[in-house]
């Protein structure tokens, strides 16, 4: 099966599927530390060989920073990074002082492990927020898993990233460029605590292309905002996100700035982002469908506030999840978000399409085909369009955001979580 399996994502021309296995350059271990359970694995280790290897990365815009993401946004040359150290199963967030050495301890035994300079590891941790992440059992996991190091190690590296994921959330590519071939790669996780200003997630990506440190920076920060900063499961955002581009070079191919293999590169990372960002959404701790709601006209501000009120209204994510197309809970969302009677005196003259079945024109309920519409509404990937009035902006704005359904198995998860 193709890694691109959402119609919203097609596989660009250039880029297809290649067997596991990472860039020339990298390597990947893990290994079980018993911090998620004994004989489960949950650290692992991603290391770049090339000295030269260029990097870009990007961070959770959460007040409440864990301590890896400070770590690794005020101790490292993110423009540098060389390796990646990350454990499942405790975030190390709201833990204080201790949490900090820890995170340090962490970035230091892997440098130990693998001769690369502490500035150039970078450090990620996921699970449960405001335990005390055990700094034996991690700084041991991390010894073992550069003893695992190969090129096809993402698949346990992917594994160790786990939390309530239901499924692995990896790829790799092959991208074909004017210049040559290089290997496109990527591990990421993420099922709850989803937030569409950048999600609850962690990934990495990882090239044998030759960039520079500004075209890294630029398509990774591009290909975020049209990825992970667009999807929600639960309007709920992470302390501890962390998104690292590596690239290391080894394939020879350079990607030269302003150039068409820049162009097509970034066709191919934005795919992979926007696809692994589905896998996150379509995961959604027991989410059975996903949405996407695009929001056209008014102002960019009024698009993305109603964009994310739809997204996030669980009224319309619960009525999704019983394939009940009740556009009314998509007009109230739209309307709270747009505020008071003060500002809008009039009732609103808005669109409202059901997988392009239209429900609802000028504000006013239409005649449609109820047989056809509860069929479109009962597929695995359901599309909502909202028209406001146009604004009197040149361009007109357009929003889009990506959201999972909630379900019984999601509140399941959530209660019962710690305990």
């Amino acid at each position: 099966m193709s890694f691109f399996a959402s119609r919203w994502v097609p596989a660009p021309e250039h880029v297809t599927d290649a067997d596991a296995g990472l860039p020339l350059g990298f390597r990947a271990g893990a290994a079980a530390a018993a911090i998620k359970a004994p004989g489960v694995t949950d650290v692992g280790l991603l290391v770049c060989d090339s000295e030269d290897c260029v990097s870009a990365a990007r961070f959770t815009r959460s007040g409440v920073l864990a301590a890896p993401v400070i770590a690794t946004r005020d101790r490292t040359r993110l423009d540098g990074l060389r390796a990646v150290v990350a454990n499942s199963a405790n975030a190390n967030a709201a833990t204080g002082e201790p949490g900090m050495r820890v995170a340090l301890a962490m970035q230091a035994a892997a440098a130990a492990a693998t001769g690369i300079d502490a500035d150039r590891v970078a450090v990620a941790s996921t699970g449960v927020i405001g335990v005390q992440l055990d700094s034996e059992r991690v700084t041991g996991g991390i010894a073992q898993a550069a003893g695992a190091l190969r090129r096809d190690g993402d698949l346990d590296f992917t594994d160790a990233i786990m939390t309530t994921d239901a499924f692995a959330k990896r790829a790799s590519l092959d991208v074909t460029l004017a210049s040559g071939t290089v290997r496109l790669s990527a591990q990421a996780k993420g099922a709850g605590m989803i937030e569409p200003a950048f999600a609850t997630m962690l990934c990495f990506v990882q090239t044998d292309a030759l960039l520079e440190a500004q075209t890294a920076d630029l398509l990774l920060g591009v290909c975020v905002k049209r990825s992970f900063d667009r999807i929600s499961v639960d309007g709920q955002l992470s302390t501890n996100d962390t998104a690292i581009l590596m690239c290391s070079g080894e394939s020879g191919v350079r990607v030269a700035p302003q150039s068409e293999d820049e162009l097509r590169f970034g066709e191919a990372l934005d795919a992979l982002l926007r696809q692994l960002a589905l896998m996150i959404v379509r995961d959604g701790e027991g989410a059975k469908r996903i949405g996407r709601v695009v929001v056209r006209g008014g102002d960019q501000d009024a698009a993305e506030r109603c964009a994310r009120a739809v997204a996030n209204s669980p009224l319309v994510k619960a009525a999704l999840h019983g394939a009940d197309p009740n556009w009314g809970r998509i007009a109230q969302a739209v309307g709270a978000a747009l505020g008071g009677w003060d500002r809008c005196p009039m009732p609103l003259a808005l669109d409202i399409a059901i997988e392009g079945i239209a429900v609802c024109e000028g504000g006013v309920a239409v005649a449609y085909d109820e047989t056809v519409l509860n069929a479109a509404a009962a597929g695995l990937e359901i599309e909502y369009e909202v028209s406001l009035p146009p604004s009197d902006r040149a361009h007109p704005a357009e929003a889009e955001v990506f959201f999972s359904d909630l379900s019984h198995e999601y509140v399941t998860i959530n209660a019962e979580y710690t305990t």
